[in-house]
């Protein structure tokens, strides 16, 4: 059974149309006229239960407007949305129990007291014993390496320590679902291996449901074999990461290092030449020419080096989202 179902999920938000200069300030005054953006338009899908789905798409496509209706933050405009069976915009306290929502860019702990005042804080708004809340510190604390950090003003952590107390605020009264928007945003690549490694490892002990939006492609490949794309608020892919690169790129990437340098217009005759360095090449191959482009490619020139690879998943999903292609979605069963 699935632990989050949105169905036709739309939201609509009416923005006023103004004309520019003082005339059209004064004629908005007395007569306003609206426009309706359609920021989420009619989108569906289900996550089953200790999933962890990467949520893409370019700035204003919709994510977090998506992420705001399913934790209740805003109401849909149309549609049905179930998550942990319960109504999100009734934001009862059962649905609340369940669920956390953290984003990279906001904060919940206060800023000149020491973390652990924030959890003891926490704490009491959800009802936590003073036993179970030693319990979850401790074992949080040990898994995020936080060790003689909860003591401190939060102004004097760096930026990587708050997120990790962030992550063990919103974590506290161990939610059913997370909805994490962009948990890594500004972190150095240490800090980001260590987020990784923590969310990994809290979906496998709790067997969380994560539903992971960012635009570091690293934390959508370490994480996350599904994912869902929106673009200009439609659903435009639901399925696998390897069956997002399967189905949006046909061509592989071939990098052969000569021998000896050889012109460009030479080389050019064998393929899509990408770049060319020194004596190293790079061509993007169609898979069915793959290895008719190889067998050429070794029977002709002289080759130190063959090495044929998938492109990168973030030149991917940038071809996908410059060429807008929302008709082919492909949907997992």
């Amino acid at each position: 059974m699935s632990i989050i179902i949105a169905e036709n999920l739309s939201k609509v938000y009416p923005v006023a149309d103004k004309e520019p200069g003082l005339a059209g300030t004064i004629s908005h005054f007395f007569r306003r006229t609206y426009r309706n953006i359609n920021a989420v338009k009619d989108v569906s899908f289900e996550i089953a239960p200790g999933e962890v789905v990467g949520f893409l798409g370019p700035n204003g496509a919709g994510k977090t407007t998506t992420l705001k209706m399913l934790t209740g933050l805003i109401h849909p405009s149309s549609g049905r949305v179930t998550v942990a069976g319960q109504i999100p915009f009734r934001r009862q306290e059962g649905f609340l129990q369940k669920i956390t929502l953290v984003m990279g860019q906001k904060q919940q702990l206060l800023w000149d007291l020491p973390a652990i005042d924030s959890l003891r804080i926490n704490a009491a708004v959800y009802n936590i014993s003073d036993s179970e809340f030693r319990q979850r510190v401790g074992e949080l604390t040990e898994m995020l390496s936080l060790h003689g950090k909860l003591n401190q003003a939060v102004r004097k952590l760096s930026l990587g320590e708050r997120m990790k107390a962030e992550l063990l605020a919103a974590l506290l009264h161990r939610p059913q679902v997370l909805f994490l928007d962009e948990p890594t945003l500004g972190l150095d690549v240490n800090a980001q291996v260590g987020v990784r490694d923590f969310l990994r490892e809290y979906n496998q002990r709790y067997q969380a449901t994560v539903l992971l939006t960012s635009h570091y492609m690293a934390d959508i490949t370490a994480l996350c074999e599904r994912v869902l794309m929106i673009h200009q608020g439609q659903l435009m892919y639901d399925g696998s990461l390897d069956g997002l690169l399967e189905q949006f790129a046909p061509y592989r990437e071939v990098h052969v290092e000569l021998a000896h340098p050889l012109p460009e217009e030479k080389l050019m005759s064998y393929g899509d030449l990408k770049n060319l360095e020194g004596r190293s090449a790079c061509y993007m191959v169609q898979q069915e020419a793959l290895t008719k482009t190889v067998s050429r490619i070794l029977s002709d020139l002289e080759v130190v080096d063959l090495t044929v690879t998938e492109p990168p998943v973030e030149e991917v999903i940038g071809r996908v989202f410059q060429a807008g292609v929302v008709d082919r979605v492909h949907t997992i069963p």
